[in-house]
């Protein structure tokens, strides 16, 4: 039968699907599973503003289990914790959750899920990371002090360090990745070498950026735009880091709406680092 640790590992599995995807929000996973341990249900958070991986896991086991269609219509989070609470049918009071990260116990953009977890009668909630927002912590003491059986901190490093933009977040400091494409072949060179697939979850984290440093030759050769144009997002602003001025101010890269471009240069040129193109 798989253990904590496992299923656990799945959730985690799903969540770092969308990391930095549903950034303010953290990336969240969470798995049901019975008491074979056989998974029910899995799920990931998307995006922020749509439903919670604990959302989504308890949608799949709720199909799972009664094959009833109707539910796969929703995707609205307050439909689906209305469905559920009114269809449940006590179908959960023998299964078990694992989550990721503790689960919210406020009113945001959606509605908690302690309050679903409860109305629904799980009765075990298996939890990675406590959640240190102050809007939004108290999930899990709160469905303990309702009797479901809570466990914290199932492997808690690797569900904090899911939350590392999240956390960035909380403390009002920045949260740097980089990123890099590759052909097949280990070749970084050469036009467009990656599918259209990977372009567009490229794409996806641009519009979760607010800045993107790039070197100047990628300015000067490749002549990129650098938006979001794929997932009709947001184009962050852009800082260009070169000792080089002259950059031909004709390309796209300059002319995206509501973009700022940055040169970083040699701080021994000039006192002042950054400066406006």
């Amino acid at each position: 039968m798989p253990s904590d640790a496992s299923l656990m590992q799945k959730a985690l599995d799903a969540a770092w699907r969308y990391q930095v995807l549903t950034f303010p929000n953290p990336a969240v996973g969470a798995v049901v599973s019975n008491d074979a341990g056989e998974i029910l249900g899995m799920g990931a958070h998307h995006k922020a503003g749509t439903p919670h991986a604990e959302v989504l896991a308890l949608k799949e086991a709720y199909l799972t289990l009664t094959h009833d269609t109707r539910i796969e219509a929703l995707s609205d989070s307050m439909a689906l914790h209305l469905f559920l609470k009114e269809n449940h049918q006590d179908l959960f009071s023998h299964l078990s959750l694992h989550v990721t990260l503790e689960p919210c116990h406020h009113f945001g953009k959606t509605p908690p899920c302690s309050s679903l977890i409860e109305a629904l009668g799980i009765k075990r909630v298996v939890i990675g990371s406590y959640d240190e927002s102050l809007s939004a912590k108290g999930g899990g003491a709160y469905l303990q002090s309702r009797g479901v059986d809570v466990s914290f901190g199932c492997l808690k490093e690797a569900c904090d360090t899911l939350l590392t933009p999240f956390t960035c977040k909380e403390k009002k400091e920045p949260f740097i990745f980089y990123k890099l494409a590759l052909s097949a072949n280990n070749v970084a060179t050469g036009g467009t070498i990656t599918s259209l697939e990977s372009r567009t979850m490229v794409h996806r984290l641009r519009d979760c950026c607010d800045l993107m440093v790039i070197g100047g030759n990628t300015v000067r050769v490749d002549r990129p735009t650098l938006d979001a144009r794929l997932c009709e997002g947001k184009a962050p602003d852009i800082l260009i880091y070169s000792h080089h001025k002259i950059f031909d101010k004709s390309i796209p890269l300059f002319h995206v709406p509501n973009r700022h471009v940055f040169r970083g240069c040699n701080a021994r040129e000039n006192k002042t680092p950054i400066r406006w193109l």
